[in-house]
C-alpha cells in the first residue's frame, strides 16, 4: 500500500468518526530537513568544528575527485 492510499484510508475513517484529518504525506519533510541541519550545526559547535552549511561540504567531500591523478592522490 502506497502513502498515498493510507491516507486516503485514514481520511475516510478520521470522516466516519468525527476525528481530525491527518496531514497529508510529505507535509512536513522540508521541516524535518531544516531541523535536522539545525541540529548538525549545533552539534559542530559544541564539538568545536566550524558550523556552516554541513549538507554542502557532505556533498563537496562526495563529489570530489578520487584517485591516483587526482589532486592530494596517491
Amino acid at each position: 500500500m502506497t502513502a498515498i492510499e493510507q491516507y486516503l484510508i485514514d481520511t475516510w475513517r478520521a470522516s466516519q468518526q468525527g476525528a481530525p484529518m491527518p496531514p497529508p504525506p510529505g507535509r512536513d519533510d522540508v521541516a524535518v530537513l531544516r531541523a535536522a541541519r539545525t541540529y548538525e550545526q549545533f552539534q559542530a559547535v559544541l564539538d568545536g568544528r566550524e558550523a556552516r552549511h554541513p549538507w554542502r561540504a557532505a556533498l563537496r567531500r562526495l563529489a570530489a575527485p578520487r584517485g591516483p591523478h587526482a589532486p592530494g592522490g596517491m
